[in-house]
């Protein structure tokens, strides 16, 4: 009775195996692709600030907005948490918002790429980097912002599916429309993209 469920998982791991061997980008990497596409083409600062994981500092007009991803392309995760905690203390400045994006496992029946949007934070695992976050939003009153890609366990491990990577499109221009609404000229913005970084370079 669970034999296809079986043969199932070992066929998604059998393809991640080939993804990470080859460098390939994978679905769970959604969230790393969209702060990396809105860093590109933007003059920016680099610098590590928890375990394999960077921050990247840019202009995007004339807001400040602080990217934190893990470090690729790599196949890592790194410290979001422990990153944006440190990143906010260490700021002259609060930051007006701090945004998450990461993909979330869809329910069957529900579309590949479908996008949604909340408050929160987007992080998914045992919690402790997301309880990180939420306490130091709490703490100093800085609103949270969320948005997740949905996908099934299989398209969160293998080579990214074409949806995801538009769905990753259209959650960079939302990102971009909420930086312009909800910050001013000079204020700070923290974007955290969540996920597996291989194949997704810096």
């Amino acid at each position: 009775m669970v034999l296809p469920q079986l043969i199932e998982i070992a066929e998604s791991y059998r393809q991640a195996a080939v993804a990470f061997s080859k460098g390939q980008p994978i679905g769970d990497g959604v969230g790393v692709l969209v702060v990396a596409k809105l860093a590109d083409g933007l003059e920016k600062t680099r610098y590590e600030i928890a375990k394999d994981t960077i921050v990247q500092e840019l202009e995007l007009e004339k807001r400040r907005v602080y990217i934190v991803r893990a470090q690729g392309p790599g196949g890592t995760v790194g410290r979001p948490g422990e990153a944006v905690k440190r990143l906010v203390e260490s700021l002259s400045e609060q930051p007006k918002l701090i945004v998450t994006i990461d993909a979330a496992l869809k329910l069957e029946g529900e579309e590949t790429g479908k996008i949604a949007e909340g408050v929160g934070v987007a992080i998914g695992g045992p919690g402790v980097d997301k309880y990180k976050i939420e306490e130091l939003a709490k703490s100093r009153n800085i609103p949270l912002h969320a948005f997740v890609i949905f996908q099934s366990i299989t398209e969160a491990i293998t080579p990214m599916r074409e949806s995801i990577a538009k769905a990753a499109d259209v959650v960079l221009e939302k990102v971009r429309k909420l930086i312009l609404e909800k910050a001013g000229e000079g204020d700070v913005v923290v974007i955290a993209g969540v996920g597996n970084t291989v194949g997704v370079g810096v």
